[in-house]
């Protein structure tokens, strides 16, 4: 039988690697160990220990994914861009000592989303949207991949400084274009996702729609999308801001503060899914 593909395309705000660490870390002791404890929640048959526990657990996984950390180091990057405005200060060196520090989580992940660029794209999904998808792959693992240059320059190992400079603006444009694909790609996902929507909503007539699964479903796709959009919508400015094409309405304030906010998106993104709670029977 061949290995099964994972696609990105069923999460496009989420790398292949991410996803593929996702489903080991359902398989570690840990989450085995939460995920029982929160059903024995959901039962009332938990004790005060037991639940501290289980939630303590939740926080192990949640840690042990590298993405967590690094989105967790991304707020408090952004936080110090907020915090100093660009001028020089104790806020500015953790904003530029984060920063380097980030870099070294980010090497070699630019082989995640080109292993999700030549990934076949999942069944049913239009061709405008496969081509979106698979540019702001292309775009996304080329910004990793000369973020790695920016390293080198960053620590002294590259000594040409004008070289460095022109990398880092090649790949925040990168950065920029891969948002702004990202951002069309939950668009048109968020629009087929509202025709079937409506569609389920016409056959299921007089039954209640929000006790339907199905339709469940589809809402919190529905929710994820929307944030997913959002945070790609943010993150263009804070590619603007970086870039520093409009520095009179976009400044290192402005720029601090809407990273903040998509690197808070991202650490909740970040977050293991709940056991679904049991049914209670008559």
């Amino acid at each position: 039988m061949p290995a099964r593909a994972i696609s990105s395309q069923l999460n496009p705000h989420k790398s292949n690697g991410e996803i593929a660490g996702e489903a080991s870390h359902c398989c570690t002791p840990v989450f085995r160990e939460w995920k029982e404890g929160f059903g024995k929640q959901q039962e009332g048959k938990m004790s005060t220990l037991e639940a501290t526990r289980a939630e303590l657990g939740l926080v192990v996984l949640y840690l042990n994914k590298a993405e967590a950390r690094d989105k967790i180091c991304r707020a408090i990057q952004y936080g110090s861009k907020f915090i100093s405005n660009g001028q020089p200060g104790t806020a500015q060196n953790v904003d530029r000592s984060t920063t380097l520090a980030r870099k070294v989580f980010r090497l070699l992940k630019w082989v995640n989303d080109l292993h999700a660029l030549i990934s076949p794209p999942a069944k049913g999904t239009p061709l405008t949207l496969v081509l979106l998808g698979k540019c702001k792959n292309a775009l996304l693992s080329t910004f990793l991949f000369l973020d790695q240059f920016v390293w080198l320059g960053r620590t002294g190992i590259d000594k040409n400084k004008e070289r460095t400079d022109r990398v880092v603006r090649i790949s925040l444009y990168c950065w920029m274009a891969s948002s702004v694909c990202a951002g069309l790609v939950e668009l048109g996902e968020l629009k087929r996702l509202s025709k079937s929507m409506r569609k389920l909503s016409r056959e299921l007539k007089d039954a209640d729609k929000y006790e339907n699964d199905q339709y469940k479903s589809k809402m919190k796709q529905s929710d994820e999308r929307l944030l997913a959009l959002v945070k790609a919508s943010m993150d263009v400015v804070v590619a603007v801001g970086l870039l520093q094409l409009a520095p009179k309405k976009i400044t290192p304030r402005v720029t601090g503060a809407f990273g903040f906010v998509t690197s808070l998106i991202s650490c909740y993104q970040q977050l293991p899914s709940r056991a679904p709670a049991a049914k209670v029977k008559a």
